[in-house]
């Protein structure tokens, strides 16, 4: 270890003096009225909403300062079980992040000043890219009362592709640095023996990604600085006694709502293209057991884990289940009590529970959003609230890289939003983040200013919608030109055999489709949606064309005004009216 801790690392709580939250400073309070609980629970998530902010405010990377690919949670200290999270965070970093606490705090015993640093799949992770910290937050005597963590999506991690695109990959070992549970710092000293090791297996700037960890330590910094000023305010009991009413209440209310579902089996069916190495269908398969106000997500029908890297840990498994109850129960607050009712079935060995070290690069947008798209189709007729139509469901994730003009290697990483399905009220949504997410694409203008690049093109995909009496969203369009003299690209999504599909009657969404211009001809991806390192030199373009979202109803019963609406704002042709929708 380093005895050098350099300023943009610090972690030392210096602003927080003893007698601010010694006992005899305190004045703790036990009346935990409505009102008061109310305070404490929006004082929580304030805070993660902060950090948040705090950590994209203050980040290198565009993919976590302007598209917003990070997270931030407050997790109990004695169980690990979230608490709060930041309302722009991403959904699927809350529920992992959960997993991800409990077992960092299963092999380390964090001291006051400690921050753990971990990115492996398979220690409640998602994919390499994902970085966490995660610190231990003690009170007046010392106990640790909470966990601060936050992930944040780092543009490259090593491994045998830029970006962590390994589309081909058939170990996790190809896929980048892989980093167990480890002291990023320790006592407030930041380890820089370890941010040396790791910033020499990645691409880019070191500058860059240590503007981004030192980012990340102020969001956590920020985040025990807020928690100081609460446990001040109202004292260690009354805020444990809030946390517990907060989790028996959401418990309650997410088993009420599965309560309102009559007791039975529900189940749902999707497929992935392929696993990136061999080009042949496997199925997303669930069954929903409901009983007695317990909600059994029951995948033992899916196959064998994959020789590539469609794999999905178990962690982001057991969270895409929770964000699709959190789509359809939009008022149940996100805690450890919510997950409570929630039961698991999930093999060991199957492509949703693998085992290391099978690779897992595409586990955050691909397989958890099938697995969200079948909680829809299951639960459609049985619960009270609208259910979409399954939506685009794949993350087109796209990464480009070459040598910069100081002759660093630059990687440039960005995911592609497409079109929701839609529902008995509304037609879906266009260009939106995928279901696991609220992850943005950055700016246009920020990423040609950061890259050689240029946009040709970034528009709605014309009739890729699902045809339906509310149309499914349509899909996106990109070109994206290189302007470097050599680079390459890579490409990891799915839906290119299989579109989103329809309900009620109604019609999928048009499927990826994906191809580059390569010297002036065109290539299109043998796996479709996936391709690895392909050479590009200067006017090379990428193309790629999202799904649309699955149509719900007949489109022959669509309004005929809505049909022209569509016409003229470009989201479908007017033969297609008259093919799809019967519009003369």
């Amino acid at each position: 270890m380093s005895s050098k801790a350099t300023p943009p690392y610090s972690w030392t709580r210096a602003s927080r003096p003893a007698s601010t939250i010694s006992g005899a400073s305190l004045s703790p309070r036990t009346d935990l009225d409505p009102t008061t609980l109310a305070v404490l629970k929006g004082s929580l998530e304030q805070i993660t909403d902060e950090m948040d902010s705090a950590y994209a405010t203050a980040a290198f990377s565009p993919i976590i300062s302007d598209a917003l690919d990070r997270a931030s949670g407050i997790y109990d200290g004695a169980s690990g079980e979230v608490i709060a999270q930041g309302s722009t965070g991403l959904p699927i970093f809350i529920g992992v992040m959960q997993f991800t606490v409990q077992a960092v705090t299963s092999v380390l015993d964090l001291e006051p000043g400690d921050v753990c640093i971990v990115n492996d799949p398979f220690t409640g992770g998602t994919h390499l890219m994902d970085v966490k910290l995660v610190a231990p937050y003690h009170g007046p005597d010392g106990e640790v009362l909470f966990y601060l963590a936050n992930t944040g999506h780092w543009p490259d991690i090593g491994g045998m592709s830029p970006g962590g695109i390994t589309s081909t990959a058939t170990e996790t070992y190809q896929e980048g640095v892989r980093v167990p549970p480890m002291l990023l710092c320790r006592g407030g000293v930041v380890n820089e023996e370890l941010i040396e090791l790791l910033l020499a297996n990645i691409r880019g700037k070191p500058s860059d990604r240590r503007g981004d960890l030192a980012a990340q330590l102020a969001a956590l910094r920020l985040g025990a600085a807020r928690l100081d000023e609460l446990v001040n305010r109202f004292g260690v009991d009354l805020l444990r006694a809030a946390v517990g009413e907060m989790n028996q209440r959401a418990e309650a209310l997410m088993r009420e709502r599965i309560r309102a579902i009559p007791d039975g089996t529900y189940s749902a069916i999707d497929y992935m293209d392929n696993d990136g190495i061999t080009d042949e269908p496997f199925a997303v398969d669930l069954d929903i057991v409901v009983s007695d106000g317990t909600m059994t997500f029951d995948f033992s029908r899916c196959r064998e884990e994959v020789d590539g890297p469609m794999n999905c840990p178990i962690s982001s498994t057991m969270t895409a289940c929770l964000i699709g109850l959190k789509h359809i129960f939009p008022d149940i607050p996100v805690n450890g009590g919510c997950l409570r009712p929630l039961e698991f079935r999930v093999p060991e060995g199957s492509f949703l529970n693998p085992t290391f070290p099978k690779p897992v690069a595409a586990c955050t947008t691909e397989a958890p959003q099938r697995i969200i798209d079948n909680i829809f189709t299951a639960l459609a007729d049985v619960v009270p609230n609208p259910v979409p139509a399954p939506c685009f469901s794949t993350g087109s994730l796209h990464a480009i890289t070459g040598r910069d003009a100081e002759g660093y290697t630059f990687t440039f990483f960005a995911s592609t939003g497409g079109g929701y399905g839609g529902s008995v009220r509304h037609d879906g949504l266009i260009n939106g983040a995928t279901t696991i997410s609220v992850a943005l694409t950055p700016g246009l203008e920020l990423q040609e200013q950061r890259f050689p690049l240029r946009y040709r093109r970034y528009a709605i995909r014309e009739n890729s919608e699902g045809p339906g009496v509310h149309r499914g969203g349509p899909g996106t369009e990109i070109s994206i030109e290189f302007l470097a003299d050599r680079g390459k690209v890579s490409v990891m999504g799915d839906r290119a055999k299989f579109g989103a599909p329809g309900a009620k009657g109604g019609g999928s969404g048009a499927p990826a489709d994906h191809s580059l211009v390569l010297g002036g001809v065109e290539w299109r991806p043998p796996m479709g949606a996936k391709a690895e390192n392909v050479p590009l030199r200067r006017g090379d373009i990428l193309h790629l064309r999202t799904p649309g979202g699955g149509g719900w109803g007949p489109a022959q019963d669509r309004d005929r005004a809505a049909v022209g609406r569509d016409i003229e704002r470009g989201y479908i042709t007017a033969a297609r009216a008259w093919t799809e929708y019967g519009l003369m």
